[in-house]
C-alpha cells in the first residue's frame, strides 16, 4: 500500500459491526473523502482502527466503503509503543487545545489533564471537543494507536504513585505507576520545574537511564501558569518523580509541555525505536 493513500480512523466497534466488511461512513467522513479529497466510487484509501490495525478500503458509495482485507487479517498491524509516553499537564487559561494537538503529534500515548493548586482555570472543560481534537491529530499524523485522553483530575491524584499503567484503550489507573516491583522496569517520571536549582536539565535526567530495558512508562508532568505548589513538589519527590528544568528561558506552561514532550519523544525514538 502506498504512503500517499489518505487514512480514516474508525473505531474498532464500528468495524466489528461492518457486514461482510462493508463499512458505513459518517456524513463527516463521507464529506472528507468526496468533497475534500474528491474521491469517487472505486477510490482506494486506508482505514485505521486506532488499535494498531490498518486495512485498505474501496469507496463504493458516498456513505460506504468495502474493506479489501478480512477484518481479522489486516494489511498491517503494529504493537503499542513501548514505553508509553504520558503527559500530565495542568490546565491553563490559553492554548490548552493547541497543547493537546501538538502532544498527539509528538507521540504522547496518554494525555492526563490535571487541576493543580495554583491553576487559574474556571468552569468545566469540553472533554468531547478535546477528544475530537486528539482524534483528528492522530488521524492527520497517521498514528496507528489512538492516544487516550482522560478527564481532568487533581494533580495530587496523579502525583501519588501506585498501580500499573494499563494498555492503551483500557481504563486508566487511579494513581500514577510507582517504582519497580519484583524486578520489573521502573517508571521514569519527570516533573518540570521553573526553578533551575530544583531540577536537573531534562536531557541529563534522560541520560541517567542506563538500563538496557525501556522504562515501564515515561512520564512528564508540567504545571500551570503559577507553577507547582510547594506541597505538590514535595509529594512528587516523595513519590519518586525527578525534577527537571527546560533551560534558561521562562516558558509559557503550554510551551514548556510541548518542548519537554518533544525531547522525550525524540529520546524514546532514538533509544527504543517508537
Amino acid at each position: 500500500m502506498g504512503r500517499e493513500q489518505r487514512r480514516l480512523l474508525i473505531d474498532p466497534g464500528r468495524l466489528q459491526q461492518a457486514p461482510a466488511g462493508l463499512v458505513g461512513l459518517t456524513p463527516a467522513e463521507s464529506r472528507y473523502l468526496v468533497k475534500v479529497l474528491r474521491y469517487g466510487p472505486g477510490a482506494i484509501f486506508a482505514i485505521s482502527d486506532g488499535a494498531g490495525g490498518l486495512w485498505e478500503a474501496e469507496l463504493v458509495e458516498p456513505l460506504g466503503a468495502q474493506l479489501q482485507q478480512p477484518l481479522e487479517a489486516p494489511l498491517a498491524w503494529q504493537p503499542p509503543p513501548t514505553p508509553p509516553l504520558v503527559l500530565l499537564a495542568a490546565l491553563v487559561k490559553r492554548d490548552y487545545e493547541v497543547l493537546l494537538r501538538m502532544a498527539v503529534e509528538l507521540g504522547a500515548d496518554w494525555l492526563l489533564p490535571c487541576r493543580a493548586e495554583f491553576d487559574a482555570v474556571a468552569g468545566q472543560p469540553n472533554l468531547e471537543r478535546w477528544r475530537t481534537i486528539a482524534r483528528e491529530a492522530a488521524e492527520q499524523c497517521e498514528r496507528p494507536w489512538l492516544p487516550q485522553l482522560q478527564a481532568p483530575r487533581p494533580a495530587r491524584e496523579w502525583l501519588a504513585a501506585t498501580g500499573p499503567l494499563p494498555p492503551l484503550g483500557a481504563t486508566p489507573p487511579a494513581r500514577a505507576p510507582g517504582p519497580s516491583v519484583g524486578g520489573s522496569p521502573a517508571c521514569l517520571k519527570l516533573f518540570a520545574t521553573t526553578r533551575q536549582s530544583a531540577g536537573l536539565p531534562l536531557l541529563e535526567a534522560l541520560d541517567a537511564w542506563t538500563a538496557k530495558e525501556p522504562p515501564a512508562s515515561l512520564w512528564l508532568a508540567c504545571g500551570p501558569e503559577g507553577g507547582w505548589s510547594g506541597a505538590e513538589e514535595t509529594l512528587a519527590r516523595d513519590q519518586g518523580w525527578i525534577g527537571v528544568d527546560l533551560g534558561p528561558r521562562i516558558l509559557r506552561s503550554s510551551t514548556a509541555a510541548v518542548a519537554g514532550l518533544g525531547l522525550l519523544s525524540d529520546w524514546r525514538y532514538r533509544r527504543w525505536g517508537c
